[in-house]
């Protein structure tokens, strides 16, 4: 048998996730607060058809208006097997003319044969035509005391105020997907089906909150698995992509793996695109709530998945839109933009000025104690901000010593390499001074030393320069040796001698 109509709920107990709606009806059946007419909205497979089931069939049991029907009477058991003269259901978008309203009008007219109440369910009742809308409004506003009207519709709005002014609207929300998981689970039981726990959630997480589309899938797995429902088959079944697949991109994206990511882009290209983008809109959303990414983070990679799907539409091929995508997040794991940190830092500046509170009249002391900060708690909670924007770049850090800040300038040892130095002025002026400034204040003046490690090239000595002569020594130089000819010759015949 099918599971959406072999667990279709027969009490309000048994309704899944509507607990707000579900408290509310039963108060008012206690209390014997009854409208004349009532319009539940929500998701297909929210439950509002079943509901209005439920609540017709406490409105017509013999133990009286109760939020616990005795299951046992007569008016229980035609209710229960959908055959009660007196509940009357019609489907709006196969009979949706006037004079179809005109029958049920006419039907008014006469009082129930068995139970307390006649009532009339409408299915879709957006679906009706203008004039059938208009039609019913009298008998909506003012019907015979024994008459009940219950609206069901996926689409409100399409409704005309003047019949949401006459009916008690009841909004049913999406299931959450833990509540459908359980209530999968415990449908499995029943059927004793074995299976994954993961393979269950991918199967809940594919209903989209409405619990009949999700057993409708469940159906299909228990036939398509012959009863041993496991992930591989599921994720076979529904042509998705494993959630296990996209957690290991993620993880080459924050470490720069292009080739990876494009070996595995090959693996998937040939999955419905749509498909794939849904899933890691699904992955981003877990990932905010766990605090697995930073916040920045996800916001940008939500912007790029919004952009591809937009792209999509001209019918770019898979792989390349897959491979762009993913490139881009690589790009948007790296340090944020010029504009974007004058927009945080301008946020903290309001911040901080909304923390000052109003100067009291009332004159105080002047103290005298100055609490001095310690330069070496600036320098390391500037290498903290550095760390946080990017590990790259902080990296390069471990190579800088800090050597003094006095007078707004910070003076540190560089002993950074050549590609280090390169990164460091690519996103000085985006980056690194707008941290500087934060940290020290604005106008601080940074002065790199050069690295104390690296021993100078010592200089080459020079050797002295001769004298050049110039013709006027050379005249002294000649009349001296005239001069002294003679003792030179004496000591020339003394040394011979």
């Amino acid at each position: 048998m099918v599971l959406a109509l072999k667990y279709r709920p027969k009490k309000f107990s048994e309704v899944v996730g509507q607990e707000s709606v579900i408290q509310t009806l039963k108060n008012a059946l206690d209390n014997k607060k009854l409208a004349n007419a009532y319009l539940f909205s929500g998701l297909r497979g929210s439950g509002k058809t079943s509901t209005a089931r439920i609540f017709a069939k406490a409105l017509q049991c013999e133990k009286g208006e109760s939020s616990e029907p005795c299951e046992v009477c007569e008016n229980c058991i035609m209710a229960n097997e959908n055959r009660h003269m007196d509940i009357i259901e019609m489907d709006a978008a196969s009979n949706r003319k006037i004079e179809d309203i005109k029958d049920i009008i006419e039907q008014t007219r006469y009082k129930p044969t068995i139970g307390r109440y006649k009532i009339f369910i409408i299915d879709e009742a957006h679906m009706l035509t203008r004039e059938a809308e208009n039609a019913l409004l009298k008998t909506l506003e003012e019907p015979p005391p024994y008459v009940k009207f219950i609206l069901a519709t996926t689409d409100p709005l399409k409704l005309p105020a003047t019949i949401l002014s006459r009916t008690q609207h009841y909004r049913f929300t999406k299931i959450d997907k833990e509540l459908i998981k359980n209530h999968l689970e415990f449908v499995l039981a029943k059927e004793n089906v074995k299976y994954e726990p993961k393979a269950v959630e991918l199967i809940a997480k594919s209903g989209n909150g409405s619990l009949r589309d999700t057993l409708t899938i469940l159906n299909q797995a228990i036939a398509y698995t012959k009863g041993n429902i496991n992930l591989a088959n599921v994720v076979e079944m529904l042509g998705v992509i494993n959630p296990e697949i996209i957690d290991n991109i993620f993880k080459m994206i924050f470490n720069n793996e292009k080739d990876k990511i494009k070996d595995i882009v090959k693996e998937i290209s040939t999955y419905d695109i749509d498909s794939i983008l849904d899933e890691i809109m699904s992955y981003l959303k877990d990932a905010l709530y766990t605090n697995k990414f930073a916040l920045a983070s996800i916001e940008r990679f939500f912007k790029i998945v919004a952009d591809m799907k937009e792209l999509i539409k001209i019918n770019v091929d898979n792989e390349f839109a897959l491979n762009l995508m993913f490139f881009k997040m690589i790009e948007a794991t790296k340090p944020h933009k010029l504009e974007e940190l004058i927009k945080e830092y301008e946020k903290e500046v309001f911040a901080t000025k909304q923390e000052i509170k109003p100067i009291s009249t009332t004159p105080k002391p002047i103290s005298t104690e100055i609490k001095e900060v310690n330069p070496n708690d600036l320098f390391n909670q500037f290498l903290a901000k550095v760390k946080d924007r990017d590990k790259e770049i902080y990296e390069c850090f471990n190579n800088v010593k800090f050597i003094s800040f006095e007078n707004k300038t910070l003076i540190w040892e560089s002993c950074i390499d050549e590609n280090c130095r390169n990164l460091m002025k690519k996103y000085w002026g985006s980056v690194l001074k707008l941290l500087v400034d934060k940290t020290f204040g604005l106008g601080t003046k940074v002065i790199p030393q050069k690295c104390s490690k690296i021993q100078e090239t010592p200089k080459k000595i020079e050797e002295p320069k001769k004298n050049i002569e110039t013709p006027m020594q050379d005249k002294i130089i000649k009349k001296a040796q005239e001069i002294f000819a003679d003792e030179i010759t004496e000591v020339n015949v003394y040394k011979e001698s």
